[in-house]
């Protein structure tokens, strides 16, 4: 039985099917803010070691907000990015930061990285839904994958956005499988590691997609979310949406490259 959450989920599993799939990745903060060059100013804090046998970057976890976190949990800085799946400058940021930024940032135990969804499309919703579908430590590198590989994604759906249209007709516990396969993710992340067949059954859990789109809509909302990417370090919005100023933030508060 379908859960009845509130109306403003419902409206997340129906946006954006008949819009143009490139419009949807166009929509989003796409212009990287201007550089603010290097900086240093805060205080150095010392590396945190990982437990023994460990290393920070293998350590995830769920926040109560429903986010992935990697690295120490404990980590004096504490960076949140809100992302989404269709959006190209999210993709930039994965593509040009996240290798330093877990190499030479959250592998020293100062900063950790919380990757929550901002949904903005259906399409958007089953790629969100699908990186959540296996391991805790699954969800960042999936994402990943499918923004490195993000024209690939997008043309795909796109040469088959009609389907993908027609598939918003369909009851809900059938639409978003149908969505998956008529866009082509479900074959993209089946050769990633995700399976065909674990994939269609959590495309079918219609309450899960109903509370990721209602935690997405609820804490957009609440922290005045409207664009992507969109960063916070402990707690406070910056400014800039690409890894050079975020480097520079994370820097002014202390971080150092290990």
């Amino acid at each position: 039985m379908i859960s009845n959450r509130t109306s403003v989920a419902k409206r997340a599993l129906t946006l954006g099917l008949a819009a143009p799939l490139a419009m949807m990745a166009a929509a989003c903060n796409g212009e990287e803010a201007a550089g603010t060059g290097s900086a240093s100013s805060g205080e150095a804090i010392a590396a945190i070691p990982a437990p023994q046998g460990q290393n920070w970057n293998d350590v995830v976890n769920v926040s109560e907000e429903g986010g992935y976190i990697v690295g120490n949990p404990d980590a004096p800085l504490k960076l949140v990015e809100y992302a989404s799946h269709t959006c190209g400058a999210c993709a930039h940021f994965a593509q040009t930061g996240k290798a330093p930024l877990k190499n030479d940032y959250i592998s020293t135990g100062v900063v950790s990285f919380e990757q929550r969804n901002l949904v903005r499309d259906t399409f958007d919703l089953v790629i969100a839904t699908l990186v959540r579908c296996g391991a805790n430590e699954n969800m960042q590198p999936l994402s990943d994958q499918a923004w490195q590989n993000f024209n690939e994604v997008m043309n795909t759906a796109q040469q088959n956005n009609q389907a993908i249209n027609a598939a918003g007709s369909l009851p809900l516990e059938q639409r978003m499988v149908a969505i998956g396969e008529a866009s082509g993710i479900i074959d993209f992340f089946s050769a990633r590691g995700l399976s065909a067949d674990q994939a269609r059954t959590c495309l079918a859990d219609i309450d899960n997609i109903e509370a990721i789109a209602e935690r997405s809509q609820q804490q957009a909302q609440e922290l005045e979310v409207i664009g992507t990417p969109t960063f916070f370090l402990n707690g406070r919005r910056l400014e800039g949406n690409q890894w050079p100023q975020i480097e520079v933030a994370l820097q002014e508060a202390g971080a150092r490259t290990k």
